[in-house]
């Protein structure tokens, strides 16, 4: 079956805000809007993967609110896919790393997600994808204090985390990036994995942007597999590595496209610089890298890709021939999955 094409909607908030220097957020029914308009050869968005927080939803909507917004997504002949989880400390949850009751708010937002989810299901506007989390944890250095007490910690709540969401017939996909402790290089991800030990529940969510620099090591210079001014060999040599140690995990897939560079915006600490798809200092050939990721995607359940471009200024966001671009990129990377 081919994979479906989605949109995120979290980048009209993602560093977005009202404080000084700050844009404003970007509506939900605007996001849809802008997604809808897209299209490439007749091609359009498939769906859309969604954001569980304010000011696009309240977590705790009542179930007549949210049969609401599955309505508005539904006219766009949108599905919903992946959600994402309000785990952070400021919305919903706290440290997965934190004390108990930091962990109890972390659990607390996975059980919203899951009733959303299945609020969604119900109504029929979802019918595939994950549910997103981390660690919520930035504090990468507090981490180092006791690396292997600090992973036991995050392992042990997304273990629980885990067994909520099987229990609402669910999965949990853990994105990797950067900025999330125990999670910020492709060893202490993959050593993470392995320590909860349920790839029935709880799985990877592989982006093109910020694996890429888990290839630079960038929070973990001792697994870097690259170092600056590397050859296009020894990328893909690389490139392959990383990918057959995480890929058995990858259940949720992001395509994105970084220049290398990291950047963070409002409350959102440093992380892979997600670019747009043409950007001229792409360092991604963005249908190869993915195959890497998307080999076999059907036998980990994968339905759909989404692409994300997380803190991209707004003025990037309202232009419709961003999203032509990035759908015209997703078409390619669908079509060379044959």
């Amino acid at each position: 079956m081919a994979l479906k094409l989605h949109n995120a909607m979290w980048p009209g908030l993602v560093g977005k805000g009202t404080d000084e220097g700050q844009e404003p957020p970007i509506s939900l029914e605007r996001m849809l809007e802008l997604t809808a308009a897209a299209e490439v050869n007749g091609q359009k968005y498939d769906g859309i993967d969604y954001f569980l927080f304010l000011p696009h939803t309240n977590p705790e909507a009542t179930d007549d609110e949210l049969r609401g917004i599955a309505d508005l997504i539904a006219s766009h002949n949108f599905n919903v896919g992946s959600l994402v989880a309000p785990i952070w400390p400021g919305t919903v949850g706290d440290s997965a790393m934190g004390d108990d009751a930091a962990r109890e708010k972390f659990l607390s937002a996975v059980t919203m997600a899951c009733r959303i989810a299945r609020i969604f299901e119900d109504h029929g506007v979802r019918k595939y994808g994950v549910i997103r989390i981390d660690s919520a944890e930035f504090g990468v250095e507090k981490w180092r204090e006791d690396a292997k007490a600090n992973t036991t910690r995050i392992a042990d709540t997304f273990r629980e985390a885990a067994k909520i969401a099987a229990d609402n017939g669910q999965r949990l996909a853990a994105e990797g990036e950067i900025c999330w402790a125990g999670m910020h290089s492709w060893k202490d991800m993959l050593n993470l994995l392995e320590e909860v030990g349920m790839p029935e529940s709880l799985g990877f969510q592989a982006d093109l942007a910020h694996t890429y620099l888990y290839t630079l090591g960038y929070n973990a210079p001792e697994y870097a597999l690259v170092q600056d001014g590397y050859s296009e060999e020894e990328f893909y040599a690389a490139y392959e590595q990383m990918t057959d140690k995480l890929r058995p995990w990858t259940i949720d897939f992001h395509v994105a496209q970084n220049d290398g560079e990291v950047h963070g915006a409002g409350a959102h600490d440093k992380t892979g610089k997600h670019c747009r798809a043409d950007d001229p200092n792409g360092k991604l050939d963005i249908t190869k890298c993915s195959g890497y990721w998307l080999k076999d995607y059907e036998q980990r359940g994968i339905q759909h890709i989404c692409w994300d471009g997380c803190m991209f200024p707004n003025e990037t966001l309202e232009n419709g021939e961003t999203w032509n671009t990035i759908l015209d990129a997703m078409i390619k990377v669908r079509d060379a999955q044959g």
